[in-house]
C-alpha cells in the first residue's frame, strides 16, 4: 500500500551545505587568496597543488572523449547525422566566435582603454613576451593540418591535444559504425567502458578544492592584488564585456530555445568555480559532457558538440584578442585602418581554434595572432602580461557557459533533446548529478 511515509523513506536526503563540492570550491578559493595576499612566498609555493590537479583530470579528458564521441556515433541510426550534427555546430560555432571578436573590437573603440599612454615600443621589456611568441601556432592551412593529425592512432589518447582525440575519436566512430554486427561487442565493450571512467572522473573531482586553493594562492602570492590598478580600464572593460556577452547575447540565444542562461548557470555552479579556481576551462570539461548528458541532451550531440566547442567556441578568448590588440594599438600610438582591422578579425578567427581552456593559451593565440598583423607591434604584449592571469579566469568562465549554451542549441536544433527533462533539471534546487 502507497503511504506518505513510504514516499519519505524514498525521498532523496538533501546534502548539508558543507557537503557540496561548489560550497568547497568557494571556501578553498577564499582561503587561497587570503593566504596569496597576506604570505605571498608560501601562496606561491602552493602552485603544485593546482598543477597537480589539472594534470590528474587532463588524464581523463582524452578517454572521456573518445568514448563519448565513439559510442555517440555508434548509436546514431545513420552516419551522415555525425556529419550534420558536426556542420551545424560549426554554423554555431563560427557565427558567435565571430561575433565575440566584434564584440571586443566595438568595445575598445567605445572604452578607449589604451588611449593616452603614448607608450615608446623601444622603452618595453620584450624578453618576457618572446617566450609567448615562441610558443605561438602555425597559422597556415599545412600547420593546422599537421596540428590536427596524429603520429599514430593511440598517441592523441596519451596527449593533450584535444583535435587530435576528436579526429581520431570521428573516425574510428564512423569505421565501427560501419563494421556494422562485427563491430558490436567493441562498441558494448566501450559502452560499458563509460561507466567507470565517468566515475573515476567523479572521484577525482573530489579533489577540486584541493587544485583551486593552490591556483588561486600562487596567482595571488605572484602577482598581487595591486596589479589590477595598474590597467583596470582594460580588466574592467573585458569583464563588463564578457559579462553583457553571457547575459545579454547568449542569454537571448538560450531565452529563444526556451531556457534560462541563469538557471544554466546556477545548474554549473560547481564547475564554474572549479574554473574560477583553476583559471582554466579544461578541469570541468568531462563534468559538462556529463551534466549536458544528465540535462537531456542526447550523448552523441554532447560528445561531439563540447569537445570541438573547446577548440572552436572561444568567445571570451575571441572577445579578449580584439580588445588586448587594439588595446596595444591605442597604447604605442599605431594607427589602424579598416583593413588592418578587418585583417585581424580575420587572423584572429584561426589563430584561436587551438585555445583549448589551456591556462595562457589566450595570451598564446593574442601573440600568433600580431606576429601575422605586423601593424601592430607584438612587443606591446608587455603591457598586458601583468594583468592577463587576471584576465585568464574570465576567458575560461565565458568560454565555458558559450559551450554550454552552443551544446542545448545544437541539441535543440538536431531534435536530439529532452526538453521536459531539460526544465526539470534546471529547475531543480539540487546539483544533477555528474555521472
Amino acid at each position: 500500500m502507497h503511504t506518505p511515509s513510504s514516499d519519505t523513506a524514498h525521498a532523496p536526503r538533501r546534502l548539508p551545505l558543507y557537503r557540496h563540492l561548489y560550497f568547497q570550491v568557494v571556501v578553498a578559493i577564499v582561503l587561497g587568496t587570503l593566504l596569496g595576499y597576506f604570505s605571498p612566498s608560501l601562496g606561491e609555493a602552493m602552485k603544485p597543488l593546482g598543477d597537480a590537479f589539472i594534470k590528474l583530470v587532463k588524464m581523463t579528458i582524452g578517454p572521456v572523449i573518445f568514448l563519448t564521441i565513439v559510442t555517440g556515433i555508434c548509436g546514431m541510426t545513420q552516419l551522415r547525422t555525425v556529419g550534420r550534427v558536426f556542420a551545424k555546430a560549426m554554423a554555431y560555432f563560427l557565427f558567435f566566435s565571430t561575433l565575440a571578436l566584434v564584440v571586443g573590437l566595438l568595445v575598445a573603440h567605445v572604452a578607449q582603454p589604451g588611449a593616452g599612454l603614448h607608450v615608446n615600443v623601444a622603452d618595453l621589456d620584450q624578453s618576457a613576451v618572446r617566450t609567448y611568441v615562441t610558443q605561438s601556432h602555425d597559422l597556415t592551412l599545412v600547420g593546422f593540418m599537421m596540428d590536427i593529425i596524429p603520429i599514430t592512432l593511440l598517441s592523441p589518447l596519451v596527449g593533450d591535444n584535444i583535435l587530435q582525440v576528436l579526429f581520431v575519436a570521428v573516425l574510428f566512430g564512423i569505421t565501427l559504425a560501419l563494421t556494422g554486427e562485427a563491430g558490436r561487442p567493441i562498441a558494448n565493450f566501450l559502452e560499458a567502458l563509460l561507466a567507470p571512467v565517468f566515475r573515476l572522473v567523479r572521484l577525482l573531482m573530489q579533489a577540486a578544492p584541493i587544485g583551486a586553493f593552490g591556483a588561486i594562492a600562487f596567482t595571488i602570492g605572484k602577482y598581487g592584488l595591486t596589479v589590477l590598478s595598474n590597467l583596470a580600464l582594460l580588466v574592467g572593460s573585458f569583464y563588463l564585456t564578457s559579462l553583457l556577452f553571457v547575459l545579454v547575447i547568449l542569454g537571448g540565444v538560450a531565452h529563444l530555445c526556451g531556457f534560462s542562461i541563469l538557471k544554466l548557470i546556477r545548474y554549473l555552479k560547481a564547475e564554474l568555480l572549479l574554473v574560477l579556481g583553476t583559471s582554466s576551462s579544461e578541469p570541468a570539461l568531462p563534468s559538462l559532457m556529463a551534466k549536458m548528458q544528465a540535462a537531456g541532451c542526447e550523448k552523441s550531440v554532447v560528445g561531439l558538440v563540447v569537445p570541438t566547442g573547446y577548440s572552436f567556441n572561444l568567445d571570451g578568448t575571441n572577445i579578449y584578442m580584439t580588445l588586448a590588440a587594439l588595446f596595444i594599438a591605442q597604447a604605442t600610438d599605431t594607427h589602424l585602418t579598416l583593413g588592418h582591422q578587418l585583417a585581424l578579425l580575420a587572423v584572429a578567427m584561426l589563430s584561436s581554434k587551438g585555445a583549448a581552456g589551456v591556462t595562457g593559451a589566450g595570451f598564446i593565440t593574442l601573440a600568433a595572432t600580431l606576429a601575422v598583423v605586423p601593424e601592430i607591434p607584438i612587443e606591446g604584449m608587455a603591457l598586458i602580461l601583468g594583468v592577463d592571469r587576471f584576465m585568464s579566469e574570465c576567458r575560461s568562465l565565458t568560454n565555458f557557459i558559450g559551450n554550454a549554451v552552443a551544446t542545448v542549441v545544437v541539441a535543440r536544433w538536431e531534435n536530439a533533446l529532452d526538453r521536459d527533462q531539460l526544465r526539470k533539471t534546471l529547475d531543480a534546487l539540487d546539483d544533477a548529478p555528474v555521472a
